[in-house]
């Protein structure tokens, strides 16, 4: 599907010749090709303000669109939902009194979308596997290890982490570190499972440890909250979660065509957040990230974007779930159908899905002095593993300019970074 695409800066008044069949339909990849082009002339008319012309096309779309459909169908459907979703918020009255956003959000297991997701694809595990790889290299000479998970809070990944350092622990001249993790997140019962799971296996594997809940929004989080103590060895860790401190009021430019030269603005909460990070002095902040930008103020580029991100995403699906497992297959284009309402109807700071790519995330750690640790492909075999072991072929991973990431053929669609304020890992230091 991603090959019908247009490409990145595309004219969007591309014109296409569509051959009808003989039987007065088109033929599938011409009803992709149609719907792309039905789905950018929408967005047009909707950035515009032009809801008769937006109206007809969603009409068209509906009729080509399905959520049993083929990758691109069922993609459209929520492309052609968030348009929807944009043109009723003219109306704030309208869009309050048909519950949207409670019935939406009502429809969308996000826990079990997450749950599946990592279950079905290698993205997040490799994504693991990586931060364990660094977190080790890292902290093997350390005596007290406090880590800041700034909203995963899953324990698969520290269980993994526990695991392996009692394995290092012989390495230790004072036997095994004592480890301290943190855990941001809202979720009271969420932070107490994993902390009866954490503690358990401290426990059973006699390591020294303590967990330190902090029940607030990562928007909200201040420094003191973390009790961050004098010799602690500190490691933050972001996983899909930083992006939201990108969300501010800012003004769109409401006409549809060629976008400027894209330029990375200043934002206040971000940039006061990765300041607090500077003044903790980590020895590392890993990073995974969406490798996607869809933070431009302009509609036109991020739906354009989208489309190219998710067409990759939803071809995936359609490849690891192979026609089986419909249910959780709908389940996780959900989840996703959420990201791309976001990025389409939401403006100012209700839009959080503002990803970036990995050279905005460089720019913006860099101006306060954040630099990035290079990750070797060759010294992770862990983590590639991860992706070589996974079923169906399609996945595979890059190393660009200091990232790992993971790509669905030659699309990058996951970005995971290491991070430091001084150089600690000279032979990884790019």
């Amino acid at each position: 599907m991603s090959s019908s695409l247009p490409p990145q800066k595309p004219d969007v008044t591309l014109s296409l010749s569509l051959r009808p069949t003989s039987s007065g339909g088109l033929k599938p990849e011409e009803g992709d090709v149609k719907l792309i082009q039905l789905l950018l002339t929408c967005a047009s008319h909707a950035s515009s303000g032009n809801l008769h012309h937006a109206d007809a096309c969603l009409r068209q779309i509906s009729r080509l669109a399905s959520i049993n459909g083929d990758s691109m169908q069922r993609l459209a459907v929520r492309f052609a939902s968030a348009l929807a979703v944009r043109l009723v918020k003219r109306w704030p009255g309208l869009y309050k009194s048909l519950n949207i956003n409670g019935a939406a959000s009502a429809s969308c297991d996000i826990v079990r979308a997450r749950e599946i997701f990592e279950r079905t694809f290698p993205c997040i595990e490799f994504a693991y596997a990586v931060i364990n790889r660094v977190l080790f290299q890292a902290m093997s000479r350390e005596h007290v290890i406090h880590v800041i998970d700034l909203g995963s809070g899953n324990p698969k990944l520290w269980v993994a982490f526990i695991r392996g350092l009692h394995e290092l622990s012989d390495e230790f001249d004072h036997g095994p570190p004592h480890l301290k993790i943190t855990c941001i997140g809202k979720d009271k019962e969420a932070q107490e499972r994993l902390r009866a799971v954490l503690v358990k296996e401290a426990e059973v594997l006699s390591m020294p440890f303590q967990f330190n809940p902090v029940m607030v929004d990562i928007r909200d989080l201040k420094m003191d909250m973390l009790k961050i103590e004098p010799g602690e060895a500190l490691a933050l860790i972001s996983i899909l979660s930083l992006h939201v401190l990108l969300a501010e009021d800012d003004r769109v430019e409401s006409h549809f065509g060629l976008s400027k030269n894209d330029q990375i603005k200043d934002t206040k909460r971000l940039n006061e957040f990765l300041e607090m990070v500077k003044s903790m002095s980590p020895k590392v902040v890993l990073l995974v990230e969406q490798e996607s930008n869809h933070n431009s103020n302009r509609l036109v580029d991020r739906f354009v974007e989208g489309l190219h991100y998710y067409s990759a995403i939803f071809d995936s699906i359609d490849v690891a779930f192979g026609g089986f497992s419909r249910k959780d297959r709908t389940t996780l284009e959900e989840m996703f159908g959420k990201e791309i309402e976001n990025i389409v109807s939401c403006e100012g700071m209700e839009r959080e899905e503002r990803h970036e790519r990995f050279r905005q995330w460089a720019v913006r750690f860099g101006k306060v002095g954040i630099r990035p640790i290079r990750l070797w492909s060759e010294n992770m075999d862990e983590a590639l593993k991860v992706v070589e072991d996974y079923g169906p072929s399609g996945f595979k991973v890059i190393s660009e300019k200091g990232s790992l990431m993971i790509c669905w053929h030659d699309r990058p669609i996951y970005a995971v970074s290491s991070w430091n304020c001084f150089r600690f890992l000279a032979n990884n230091d790019g």
